[in-house]
């Protein structure tokens, strides 16, 4: 199982330059990538759907964001179930440019569990346990673009739905970092059907229990916040978020295989993303300082229990949560201090536009 690759061994190394030469290369072809799938995407549809779809870069809908399904927040955007199938092709194809193979993966096979949450639902609903029930359809996915796609131009696009919410901003062809970044997964492990076994986000869950099992009792004592972990994650969908606070276990008290273990957690979230958005996150962990990342834990530590992980670094944080559900529903985000929907970019552009 593929939990890591090279920008873990770059941070541990401290090997920055070639982070950021790698980085630099990688944004503009990720950029041309983007200009061009959008584009492509864009001119498949119909003058109505189109509308539907894009919107100006200055909307106020760009800073909205959230990951519970659509009757509870509505949307806007055009969805995959409106789109013929070369036009979701397209969307598609847009959507791997953001996204690794894996990370792609991640996010097609979210959507397609809705399908397994709508089943179980129905069973629940039909045995009389009062479930909650949406329609779920897997086609319940909506894109949308703002701005117009260009290598001068800033412009952005969003994939959003129930448990997945991803969104890229390009500005003077360079790609942002792409957050907030979430994923979820309900069931998080599919117990029964013809899909049992299936652990959507196995690489997000299992090595941090596998950090916090290698820890010591002394380490633990610091890793370890709270008994009862909290039933969501805290910064839930807030569009400004600041550093929580300071709690855990930090990097710099780890051993070198304790430190690997937290690497692990941190590249299941960074390698999700296309080549140069994981070395921008990584480059920018490696600036911050590696031994400033806390690693903090609530709640049981058995796998399927309730249970909560936040990691948190002087430019970013990434919370875990799994307790909806009786321990089997995951929520997991990445958040940018700075750089949430573009702001570090978009600020740097105005100044060099100023000067």
């Amino acid at each position: 199982m593929k939990l890591l690759r090279a920008p873990r061994a770059l941070l541990a190394s401290g090997c920055l330059l070639a982070v950021l030469v790698g980085a630099g290369v990688a944004a503009e072809r990720s950029s041309a990538s983007m200009t061009s799938a959008a584009t492509l995407f864009l001119g498949s549809l119909t003058p109505e759907q189109r509308q539907q779809a894009t919107f100006a870069f200055a909307a106020v809908d760009r800073m909205r964001w959230n990951f519970i399904p659509t009757e509870m927040f509505p949307r806007k955007g055009l969805t995959l179930k409106l789109m013929t199938e070369v036009q979701r092709a397209k969307a598609h194809g847009l959507l791997k440019t953001g996204l690794s193979q894996r990370g792609y993966m991640t996010a097609t096979a979210i959507m397609d569990l809705e399908t397994t949450l709508g089943a179980i639902e129905r069973s629940a609903h039909d045995a009389g346990q009062n479930a909650e029930s949406f329609p779920r359809n897997p086609g319940d996915y909506y894109f949308s673009v703002f701005g117009t796609p260009s290598a001068k131009e800033s412009w952005g696009w969003r994939v959003e739905g129930h448990h997945v919410s991803l969104r890229f901003t390009v500005v003077n062809g360079t790609v942002d970092v792409g957050s907030p970044s979430f994923f979820g997964s309900n069931p998080a492990e599919v117990r029964d059907g013809p899909k049992k076994g299936l652990r959507i986000l196995a690489h997000e869950e299992d090595p941090a229990r596998a950090l916090v099992m290698a820890l010591d009792s002394s380490q633990r004592a610091k890793a370890i916040i709270q008994n009862v972990a909290p039933g969501e994650i805290v910064t839930t969908n807030k569009v400004d978020i600041n550093p929580l606070s300071p709690v855990g276990i930090t990097a710099n008290d780890l051993t070198a295989k304790e430190r690997d273990l937290l690497m692990q957690v941190i590249d299941a979230y960074t390698s999700a993303m296309a080549s140069d958005i994981e070395a921008d996150r990584t480059s920018r962990i490696q600036k911050a300082g590696v031994d400033k990342i806390a690693f903090a834990w609530a709640g049981e530590l058995e796998r399927g229990k309730k249970h909560y992980y936040r990691i948190q670094g002087p430019t970013f944080l990434i919370e875990f949560d799994n307790t909806q559900n009786d321990g089997n529903h995951i929520h997991s985000v990445w958040r940018d201090f700075a750089g949430d929907f573009g702001r570090d970019l978009l600020r740097e552009h105005l100044k060099s536009v100023a000067h």
